[in-house]
């Protein structure tokens, strides 16, 4: 994408060497937004994005994986605006057009010096075609690189949004995803950029859970360059970038899902016929959330009950005689009544799929909602006891 550069290298800030500082880089200041982390333990860089992205402006976002500067007190702070301030003076740029995120290990001082000895290697990758290097160097857990990449044309003028993410634990909706950087050549001011989006992260990072953890880092970033001269300014002009950030935002939570800790499945619980959209997303989220309904997913097991248990105690209106349970089209309950071992085989055949539909009807109202999230295996466990070894 024009007016755009990247860079990914390694600085020892990972134990086993792989990539793990990264930098985005814009030729000229973009327009900016951003949404962070709702749980009230927060990292250094949140703290400080949450203040320096009020200007709606951002040059260059630094990003290092391995560490997350989080419950560092005053010293974590003074690292991160200490980072800020590297990357400014190297790039000859203004400390307040510097945002930096980070992710990693809880506790740990951020190491600083090993910032400072690579900053020059990471200045000198800067390039266009370094995308993959800086995405590799943000993953912490993940097993495979998150991109998506969409254009859009308004007024015979094409413009591109470009994503990328990482995360793989810890994840559920109070931001949800880990990290994750949006970039986009449209023309656009920031109040506006803003409530794209609000509305694109409750479509789609709002809306999955791999375990029901909201890490202390989240943070999602929007910058918009305006190279491509595509103004987005009315009615018609918003709902097609809307729409193109959308299936970005989309493709990217999914991807998160799809490579959950030890995960095996992608799963998609939809709730129709609620009293309220309130009460919609409260079983979605709890079903989503369960240990035991994922567990039986990733057996293979139809154990529908507990998908019904997990409804009943989600806090909404939901009355046993009248749900209906399916999985993709297989009706498996009806007005609260099984419908038995055959047709439970059925349902057992679904479960083999790698993505598996979910819908629970109510019967109740009209509001509806849905979430994404995957099962739990063996290696769930694994991965995060061995976490920091």
């Amino acid at each position: 994408m024009k007016g755009f550069k990247f860079a990914g290298i390694s600085a020892g800030i990972k134990k086993n060497g792989k990539k793990d500082l990264g930098l985005i880089w814009c030729d000229t200041p973009a327009v900016a937004a951003a949404l962070f982390t709702r749980n009230k333990v927060v990292a250094a860089p949140v703290i400080l994005g949450r203040e320096k992205i009020k200007k709606g402006l951002c040059q260059a976002i630094l990003v290092n994986s391995g560490n997350a500067n989080c419950y560092t007190g005053d010293q974590g702070i003074e690292d991160a605006v200490f980072c800020s301030q590297l990357t400014a003076d190297s790039l000859g740029i203004s400390r307040d057009l510097v945002l930096v995120s980070s992710t990693g290990v809880i506790g740990a001082p951020l190491p600083v010096e090993k910032f400072s000895a690579s900053m020059p290697e990471l200045k000198n990758q800067l390039d266009s075609s370094h995308f993959t290097d800086f995405a590799d160097a943000i993953l912490t857990t993940d097993t495979c690189r998150k991109i998506v990449e969409k254009t859009g044309t308004i007024n015979g003028k094409q413009f591109t949004v470009t994503g990328v993410a990482k995360g793989s634990g810890m994840i559920r909706p109070d931001m949800a995803t880990l990290l994750a950087f949006i970039l986009t050549d449209a023309d656009i001011d920031a109040a506006g950029l803003k409530t794209h989006l609000l509305a694109a992260n409750k479509k789609s990072f709002s809306r999955i859970s791999v375990d029901g953890d909201t890490s202390t880092n989240d943070s999602l970033f929007i910058l918009a360059n305006g190279t491509s001269n595509v103004l987005i300014e009315d009615d018609a002009s918003n709902a097609v970038f809307a729409q193109i950030l959308d299936q970005v935002c989309v493709e990217l939570a999914k991807r998160v899902v799809k490579d959950g800790e030890g995960a095996t499945k992608l799963i998609q619980i939809q709730v129709k016929g609620a009293t309220t959209p309130e009460d919609a997303f409260k079983v979605c989220e709890t079903i989503a959330h369960s240990n035991l309904v994922k567990t039986a997913i990733y057996g293979e097991d139809p154990n529908w009950g507990r998908i019904m248990a997990a409804a009943g105690r989600s806090g909404a209106d939901v009355i046993t005689e009248k749900m209906d349970l399916y999985f993709d089209d297989q009706a498996l309950v009806l007005n609260g009544r099984w419908l038995g071992y055959d047709i439970e085989k059925n349902v057992a055949q679904i479960m083999k799929n790698n993505e598996i539909f979910i819908t629970l009807n109510l019967n109740l109202g009209q509001a509806s909602d849905f979430f994404w999230f995957c099962d739990f295996s063996e290696n769930y466990v694994k991965i995060n006891a061995d976490y920091r070894s």
